[in-house]
């Protein structure tokens, strides 16, 4: 854990100004375990899409400030990425800037027998997602409820 406060957004502190001055965006930083392993994954994104190029330039410009800060005490990977295609939304900026694109949603309990859904992003208010579906009606849903959301970068 980060010394006197929330790993990710300590984390977030240190890199989100390096990532700005290489013209990059923050995705999503996630700070996880699988199996025995830790991983920092730190997900960029950028106008026009993020290259290999943009990872390894961040990624050599984020180690010696991370080093020095020192802000997670156990080993660990750290992971440097796009959010790629179907990107998951997870912030409230992130479903702001999508309004009006299609998405997927999983939710954590069946609704009506389902889980899955999918439509239109048509608002973002407050923790609460609105879809319209294919089919014309309206559905939200609170973030609590969902497993995630995802751009549906393959509808036509």
């Amino acid at each position: 854990m980060a010394k006197g406060g929330n790993t990710v957004n300590f984390v977030k502190s240190i890199v989100e100004p390096i990532a700005k001055q290489l013209g990059l965006e923050i995705w999503d930083i996630r700070f996880l375990k699988e199996g025995s392993q830790w991983y920092l994954r730190i997900f960029i994104d950028k106008e026009g899409g993020v290259s290999i190029d943009d990872c390894v330039d961040l990624t050599h410009a984020i180690n010696k400030p991370l080093d020095e800060a020192d802000p997670i005490e156990q080993a660990y990977c750290l992971e440097v990425s796009s959010p790629g295609i179907e990107r998951e939304l997870t912030r409230p900026e992130h479903f702001e800037k999508f309004i009006g694109e299609k998405i997927m949603v999983k939710t954590i309990r069946p609704v009506d027998g389902k889980r899955d859904f999918k439509g239109t992003l048509e608002g973002y208010d407050n923790g609460n997602i609105t879809l319209r579906t294919e089919d014309g009606s309206g559905l939200t849903f609170t973030k609590k409820e969902v497993s995630w959301v995802k751009l549906d970068d393959f509808s036509e």
